[in-house]
């Protein structure tokens, strides 16, 4: 027995099979209720379920999800495909395209199921490499020697309205769809190489929404801190940190703990990775002159009481953002710098004086994410003599076991399932405001900052005493810094 309606049918009239039982949405139809009966028969007894359109949307992204999005080896390519018009797509809604338009929604709808954050398209002398990004490393999902790669570079293109007769400059645009009613929402960038373009896709998943403090691994300690950090009335409060740390989530969590009815909360971000209720988000467009300073300098305007700004690049933005601290506003941005004391290096590097970063940085946020071991599966072992030793050079306690990862089935044989987040945070002190003052270098300002536990080194050894994360991995992501 067949059990499952085509998706966009099921959607727009509002019926859904799932098991035993028939899903109604409010809009259901007499023509979707007719067509159920057909598929299953008058005899089986089918339970009747009416939804409301919240209840019914989530099951339906929970009925069609998991429907499988391996790339078809057994797909074959013709000389036509249909035009694409630019609009939000759903990705299981054209069963019937062209082998292009299905190859490419399938490597899509993949690489969101799979919960990857980034999509390589990559053109090679055999033919096209495709390869996701999920919990920080490559995976390859497929390469093969027989698909027409300008083809399927062109139509990502044409969905991300760029110029598809310009092959010889990068450029950068956005693809807006959905995948089971799910919200996504992906950055593209294009750069020429010697076999063609080569595509990058950026995925942001609009529906996961933001994950309560806890969820994203802070200390009860560190949330307390957030807490304080986020009920300043003025300052600068920084998240350091590389590519694909979480910066993003941590500021959009202190916006959350900063949003009060009676402050105005203003962003300016590139792109908008989410949509915040009550919040003014603006975009910026840097090819007709919206930076983030030109941003920044137009909030200002706006009586804001808190402003977050995307990231801290350059002496002008970081100008703008002193200024606004001066003038009694609570800025949040974020910084690329190595650790929470080297953004304090990093903002003189940017031109800002002593003086003036020592009047207005509240504290400093630094992370990274390490892979969390598969609960199924990891292991349990004593710690070497070398691990023991590097517990007991950075000052903590040697654990009477560590986990180790092992691979199973449940985690697809790699030994780890998610990611947690290690946070180095940094208050600024009067102590720390005098020695910023008097250009204590980072050593020092490390010293008064931070104790053994509160470094990033730190942080990662506790999250393996907790059987979180295995040594190796804490090692890899952050390194033995002193």
């Amino acid at each position: 027995m067949e059990t499952k309606l085509p998706f966009a049918f099921a959607r727009d009239q509002q019926v859904l099979l799932e098991g035993g039982c028939l899903l109604a949405g409010p809009g259901v139809t007499q023509l979707g209720l007719r067509e159920v009966q057909r598929r299953v028969g008058i005899a089986l007894d089918l339970q009747f379920q009416s939804l409301d359109q919240q209840a019914f949307d989530t099951a339906l992204a929970r009925v069609y999800r998991q429907d499988s999005a391996a790339p078809q080896e057994s797909l074959s390519f013709d000389l036509e495909e249909q035009a694409f018009a630019r609009r939000q797509r759903d990705l299981l809604d054209e069963p019937g395209d062209a082998p292009v338009i299905t190859l490419v929604n399938h490597l899509l709808a993949r690489a969101v199921q799979s919960g990857a954050s980034d999509l390589h398209i990559e053109p090679h002398e055999g033919g096209l490499r495709v390869r996701m990004r999920i919990d920080g490393f490559l995976q390859e999902v497929m390469d093969r020697a027989d698909v027409p790669v300008r083809r399927i570079v062109s139509r990502l293109k044409v969905m991300a309205g760029l110029d598809i007769a310009e092959t010889r400059l990068p450029q950068d645009g956005r693809i807006p769809l959905s995948l089971a009613g799910r919200q996504i929402d992906t950055r593209v960038s294009s750069l020429p190489g010697h076999y063609g373009e080569r595509i990058v896709l950026r995925i942001l998943d609009r529906s996961t929404g933001l994950r309560p403090l806890a969820d994203l691994g802070l200390s009860p300690d560190q949330q307390a801190l957030l807490k304080r950090l986020a009920g300043f009335p003025n300052g600068i409060i920084l998240a350091t940190g590389p590519t694909g740390a979480g910066k993003t989530t941590t500021l959009y969590s202190l916006l959350q703990l900063a949003d009060r009815a009676e402050r105005n909360i203003v962003t300016v971000e590139d792109p908008i990775e989410y949509d915040l209720p009550g919040i003014s988000q603006s975009q910026i467009n840097a090819e007709i002159g919206m930076s983030f300073a030109a941003g920044l300098r137009a909030t200002l305007r706006q009586d804001p009481d808190v402003i977050l700004v995307g990231e801290v690049r350059d002496p002008e933005t970081a100008q703008t953002a002193a200024q606004a601290a001066l003038t009694g506003h609570l800025v949040f941005s974020s910084l690329h710098a190595n650790s929470s004391v080297g953004a304090i290096v990093r903002l003189r590097d940017l031109g800002l004086d002593n003086f003036l970063i020592a009047a207005t940085l509240r504290g400093v946020i630094a992370q990274r994410l390490l892979r969390r071991l598969c609960s199924h599966c990891k292991q349990p072992q004593s710690p070497s003599p070398k691990a023991a030793a590097l517990f007991q050079r950075h000052g903590l306690a040697v654990p009477a076991q560590i986990q180790t990862p092992q691979g199973c089935a449940d985690c697809a044989g790699s030994g780890h399932a998610g990611r947690i987040g290690i946070f180095e945070m940094a208050s600024v002190t009067p102590q720390i405001t005098a020695a910023i003052d008097r250009g204590a270098t980072e050593a020092e300002l490390k010293d008064l900052a931070l104790s053994a536990g509160e470094t990033l080194i730190g942080q990662g050894l506790l999250a393996v005493s907790a059987g979180e994360v295995s040594l190796e991995e804490a090692l890899r992501v952050v390194g033995d810094v002193a």
